[in-house]
């Protein structure tokens, strides 16, 4: 058999449309009862027990991982191994939260004698309010889709889209209740590119010791020149006798110089340096680092102390290299 192009472009279209719309459909039924799903899970002592099964269960287990990385403890639990043990998993203190499209799946309902007698929360999200599931909830949330996507209206599309997104809308409403911030979420993603970004210290990055490039006052522009090129980082730290912050010197005081027609061999480097230069604390996050250069379009920076004691040196490749930028 073969298929048009066309047809075949008409066929997305046509999905994403009718999923869309189903998520579209879920706003008009945020009301007291997603309310009550919230404060249920916020108050939640222990952690967010998600259960489903076939498509669901790939959907609660997305879910969990969801609450999990924006600040709600959770975990999904496959409700046919719950059977078989894994409902030790389930303490008092949780909440439990039931996904099933028809509200009967079999293996969920075996569970509802177990999960009232532990007396936690239930919190139902199916497509049939009059279900059993639903009724035995403490809270329903309807997810119910006009259609599904699927021609034959048999592969769970739109209704697994709509339970996804009601599930990203919980997590949502409860990252904002619980004040979670992009360093929190770094926090539980360290070997992300966000965790590099919001957790890595300028102290883990910088240059310190004898690789810093550093000046006196007296220095002659050549010397510091040469300074510069041993140490490779575009710029020198001119420092008094108590290693003190006084200024930098850098590729682009060096231009500035040369337009000026400043003597290389006879000038100091005082009289070309950049004086009240910004500087940097230690235990910085490389990420302001990265604003601060940014904004001042520099790109290095002495780290100093609150005396202005030189610590060290950062300079954008630095930050580069740790994948910061």
């Amino acid at each position: 058999m073969q298929i048009h192009d066309d047809k075949l472009q008409e066929l997305a279209r046509a999905t994403l449309a009718i999923e869309a719309e189903a998520v579209r459909q879920l706003s008009t039924r945020i009301d007291e009862r997603f309310v009550r799903a919230c404060r249920y899970m916020f108050a939640c002592p222990g952690r967010i027990v998600v259960l489903g099964i076939g498509k669901s269960g790939h959907i609660g287990s997305k879910i969990a991982a969801t609450l999990a990385s924006t600040g709600t403890p959770a975990f999904f639990v496959h409700p046919a191994e719950a059977s078989h043990g894994d409902m030790g998993m389930i303490t008092a203190q949780d909440v439990v939260m039931a996904l099933s499209n028809s509200g009967g799946t079999e293996e969920i309902l075996t569970l509802l004698p177990l999960i009232k007698r532990l007396g936690v929360p239930l919190i139902a999200l199916t497509g049939n309010p009059d279900s059993l599931l639903a009724r035995a909830a403490d809270v329903h949330l309807d997810v119910s889709v006009a259609q599904e996507a699927c021609p034959l209206g048999l592969a769970p599309t739109s209704s697994t889209t709509a339970t996804l997104a009601m599930g990203d809308a919980l997590a949502v409403a409860l990252l904002e209740a619980r004040g979670f911030t992009a360093e929190d979420f770094a926090r539980s993603h360290p070997g992300g590119r966000l965790g590099r970004r919001l957790l890595l210290l300028i102290d883990d990055v910088m240059h310190a010791g004898t690789q810093i490039p550093r000046s006196a006052p007296a220095d002659l522009l050549r010397d510091a020149l040469l300074e510069m090129s041993r140490k490779g980082l575009g710029m020198t730290v001119v420092v008094d006798a108590a290693d003190r912050v006084l200024g930098v010197f850098t590729d682009g005081d060096l231009r500035r110089a040369l337009d000026r027609q400043v003597d290389l061999h006879s000038a100091h480097v005082t009289e070309v340096m950049t004086r009240n230069c910004k500087t940097i604390a230690p235990g910085t996050l490389a990420a302001e680092a990265l604003r601060m250069m940014q904004e001042y379009k520099i790109n290095a920076l002495p780290v100093v102390d609150c005396e202005r004691t030189l610590l060290g040196v950062l300079n954008m490749h630095d930050l580069l290299r740790a994948g910061v930028l």
